[in-house]
């Protein structure tokens, strides 16, 4: 593994305003897993779309086992070798997986036609090489998130990928989901295909990578030997300074009860949920993947009709039978998909932080500017999102200012009860913290939180009380004293709580 398959020299990458990669250096050996770790914005996609061949460098070498390239675009960055999953899979779902893998580069007869027999036997062929118990003939859309995943990349090694690029691969994965994925790069590697790994979940990097490299504001920090850092050296590098006490909470005594929920219950998806809701409290929802967790805050939030069962804001039983009517309680979900279902990516920051209330600024036929600019510059300082200006647009922001710019929004209508489900996915860690001491600060401030939340130590840093789901039903909850990994994984799993 000693051997330098890729080097990236002194690259530089500018766009209008901005230095996205000032002098960025990247080694990769053969049949390695290096990390590339950075806060959102560092440079890390920068650098690996200049990889991939979709920008170009202003400045820099790329080198390939030693002989210097000039990548002009995807396809010559895929016939080198180089292959980048993306974290939006780009898969087409009504297609078979052999169909997809061959996409583009189909298995054709003397006729020019594409013999599926030949090509469905490829693909299965492949599959099996790389130890993946998928059909070759299976429709991709019946699949799970996880075995896409998995396809992507039999159809990077369809290429002949020396260099597979993974961007947040697990993102949307269940943890034997992970396992799975964990295992077939360790197969790639013994294949001597090297992986850029990019996440911003410390501790798969200490699983599955060999090395880490740091960016940082565009420049190269540094690169560590994975076994000889720590994930308190890695954060100090990624932020430029040591990063404490993570998990911002002060615990207060709590206020009367603001939600609660009575035998709700949603075909088979959710089975006589009963829990209550003080105000002041953060309240932590755990579980697996399917476990019924994001069906929930749909349901409470109006989005998805219930069968049966009651809910209480304040005392007084509410029908919510629609978004409007949850708003008109006083409750608000910021849902998983920030960038699907929580912003206009193609609008500016402004028109983002404003839309749950556009009401207040309008009169008659005009728009009150004034008042609308004081409420921006409210948010942008009370939540300290990083913008150049209001009319940014918000497809231009990190991960974390995106997710600012939606709690901003629905902040801006005086929430009662304010539900985050995963509300740091694809946040790096600097980012996380800033969202924590927001969290915190509402809660101070009295506003009930939901918490739904696939990442335990943030589960078990920032609740009150946890409740813990499996099957559309709340296995368990555990009280701050009692939480730890080991009991929530015990409940969603299926398991029963002790009753010592």
């Amino acid at each position: 593994m000693d051997q330098v398959i890729l080097s990236m020299k002194n690259i530089h990458k500018k766009f209008p305003g901005v230095y996205a990669l000032s002098g960025v250096d990247f080694e990769l050996k053969q049949g390695e897993v290096h990390a590339l770790l950075g806060e959102n914005g560092a440079g890390k996609s920068t650098l690996i779309k200049i990889l991939a061949g979709i920008y170009t460098a202003d400045e820099g070498e790329i080198y390939l086992k030693g002989e210097r390239i000039r990548i002009n675009g995807v396809q010559q960055s895929q016939a080198l070798g180089i292959s980048v999953i993306h974290q939006e899979l780009c898969l087409a779902p009504n297609m078979t997986v052999a169909d997809n893998i061959f996409l583009g580069k189909e298995i054709v007869n003397k006729a020019g036609f594409v013999n599926f027999h030949k090509q469905n036997k490829a693909a299965q062929e492949l599959l099996k090489s790389l130890g993946l118990a998928i059909d070759a003939t299976a429709i991709v859309s019946q699949l799970s998130v996880a075995q896409q995943q998995l396809v992507e990349i039999a159809k990077a090694l369809s290429f002949a990928a020396r260099i597979i690029v993974m961007d947040e691969p697990t993102a949307s994965l269940t943890l034997r989901e992970v396992e799975l994925l964990f295992a077939t790069i360790n197969n790639l590697k013994r294949k001597n295909i090297a992986v850029i790994y990019i996440s911003h979940r410390m501790e798969e990097l200490f699983r599955v990578a060999d090395r880490v490299s740091v960016l940082r504001d565009g420049k190269y920090i540094g690169t560590r030997v994975t076994t000889a850092t720590t994930r308190e050296e890695l954060i100090a590098m990624m932020v430029g300074r040591e990063l404490k006490d993570l998990y911002k909470r002060t615990f207060h005594p709590l206020g009367k009860t603001v939600l609660e929920v009575r035998n709700l219950s949603r075909r088979k998806m959710l089975n006589g949920i009963s829990f209550t809701l003080k105000k002041g409290e953060i309240l932590g929802i755990s579980g697996l993947v399917g476990s019924g967790r994001t069906e929930l805050a749909r349901a409470i939030f109006g989005i998805d009709r219930y069968d049966s069962g009651e809910i209480l804001v304040a005392g007084k039983k509410v029908e919510i039978t629609s978004p409007v009517h949850a708003l008109d309680q006083g409750i608000i979900l910021i849902p998983e998909d920030r960038k699907r279902q929580g912003l206009v990516l193609v609008n500016s920051v402004s028109y983002n932080l404003t839309l749950a209330v556009l009401k207040q600024f309008i009169r008659m036929i005009g728009v009150n500017k004034r008042l609308e600019k004081h409420l921006v510059d409210t948010y942008i300082d009370q939540l300290s999102i990083k913008t150049p200006s209001h009319e940014q647009l918000i497809n231009n922001l990190s991960g974390g200012n995106q997710q600012k710019v939606v709690i901003a929004k629905w902040l801006a209508t005086s929430p009662r009860v304010l539900i985050l489900d995963e509300p740091t996915r694809g946040v790096d860690v600097g980012a996380k913290a800033e969202l924590y001491a927001i969290i915190n600060m509402l809660a101070e401030q009295g506003v009930g939180i939901i918490m739904i939340s696939s990442e335990l130590p943030e589960i078990i840093g920032m609740s009150d009380r946890v409740l813990v789901m499996h099957n559309g039903r709340i296995a368990g909850s555990l009280i701050r004293g009692e939480l730890n990994q080991e009991k929530i994984m015990h409940l969603a799993t299926g398991g029963v709580k002790d009753a010592s």
